[in-house]
C-alpha cells in the first residue's frame, strides 16, 4: 500500500472544542459499566435474531402484564429497550471516529517509522567519522536483540546420565 504522509494540524480552538466535547461525553456517559474480560465471555449476547425476539417480547409482555409474574418488571424491560435504542447510534458514530483516529495514528506512525529507518540507514553510512557514533548507537538500541539467559535445570530435574551402551564404561 502506497500512502502519502499524513499530518494533522489542530489549532488551540479546535483542541479546546474537542476536549470540551470529550468532557461532555464523559459527563453524560461516564457512568456506563466496563465489563471485565471474563464477564464479556460469560454474558448472554444479543445478536440480530435475538434482538428481534427481545423487541417482540417487550410488546407481548406490555400487552399482557397479567400473564407475567409479579416480580417481572415490564416497565424496566421497556426502559432497557429504550436505553439500547438511545445508546446504539452514539456507539455507531463514536466507533466511526475511533476507527478513523486509530487508522490516522497507524498511518502517521508508519510514515514516521519509514522515515526513521531511512534516516538511520543513511546515518549508519554517511555519519561515520562525524562524531555521530553515540547517536547512531543510541538509535541502534531499537534493533538490539536480548538473548534469554540459559536456564539450568534444578538439581532434582537433571536427568541421570546413562552409561554408553558399547560397554566402554565397564573398562
Amino acid at each position: 500500500m502506497n500512502q502519502s504522509p499524513l499530518t494533522v494540524e489542530l489549532g488551540a480552538d479546535a483542541l479546546a472544542a474537542i476536549e470540551a466535547a470529550l468532557t461532555t461525553l464523559e459527563l453524560h456517559l461516564g457512568n456506563l459499566p466496563a465489563l471485565r474480560p471474563e464477564e464479556r465471555k460469560r454474558i448472554i449476547k444479543m445478536g440480530d435474531k435475538s434482538e428481534a425476539f427481545c423487541r417482540q417480547a417487550v410488546v407481548t409482555f406490555a400487552q399482557n402484564p397479567d400473564v407475567m409474574t409479579r416480580n417481572f418488571d415490564v416497565s424496566l424491560f421497556q426502559k432497557q429497550l429504550v436505553s439500547l435504542d438511545t445508546l446504539r447510534p452514539i456507539r455507531v458514530r463514536t466507533t466511526r471516529f475511533y476507527e478513523k483516529l486509530r487508522d490516522a495514528e497507524m498511518q502517521i506512525g508508519s510514515s514516521l517509522m519509514r522515515a526513521s529507518l531511512e534516516g538511520y540507514a543513511v546515518l549508519k553510512v554517511a555519519g561515520r567519522g562525524r562524531g555521530l557514533e553515540a547517536l547512531r548507537a543510541a538509535l541502534s538500541q531499537r534493533f538490539a536483540f536480548r538473548r534469554q539467559p540459559a536456564v539450568e535445570p534444578a538439581p532434582d530435574e537433571v536427568p541421570p546420565v546413562e552409561p554408553p551402551s558399547d560397554g566402554s564404561a565397564a573398562k
